[in-house]
């Protein structure tokens, strides 16, 4: 009878243990937008886009894990596109997102807006400083 108790429960514990781990994980990954300089693009690197996509921009940030679609080596945008780098992309992608849809959602955040929140004079041609020099400073590390 207690073979019998023990094996029962231990079934039961083991189907609700795979039931518990099949469960999807919704984590929500924060970044928190702290003011940074606008003339800093490895700054505002560093503080907005290294959390996923790494300080060294090859798409293996501390939370990359936590994504569903792995955020992207940065440091090949230039080699991807006949070796020139698409500052215009970049910067439109930077500004507004894109109709790729790991981009633009939740798995990444369009930084226009919320650069342009980071002053408080709210000027959009600070914005559009932010946006060049994150831009040329993600130039500054395509691979050679």
């Amino acid at each position: 009878m207690l073979r019998t108790l023990s094996f029962v429960a231990l079934s039961v514990a083991a189907v609700a243990g795979i039931g518990y781990a099949d469960q999807p994980t919704s984590a929500k990954v924060a970044i928190p937008v702290t003011a940074t300089a606008a003339n800093s693009g490895k700054q505002m690197f560093e503080n907005y886009c290294a959390p996923c996509h790494g300080v060294d921009a090859k798409g293996q940030g501390p939370i990359s894990a936590a994504l569903k679609k792995q955020p992207a080596d940065l440091t090949l945008l230039s080699k991807k596109n006949g070796g020139k780098f698409p500052s215009s992309h970049v910067r439109s992608v930077l500004e507004f997102g894109t109709a790729n849809p790991s981009h633009g959602t939740a798995a990444m955040p369009i930084w226009g807006p919320l650069l342009g929140k980071l002053d408080s004079t709210a000027d959009p041609h600070v914005t559009a400083l932010r946006i060049d020099n994150l831009s040329r400073y993600l130039e500054s590390l395509q691979a050679k």
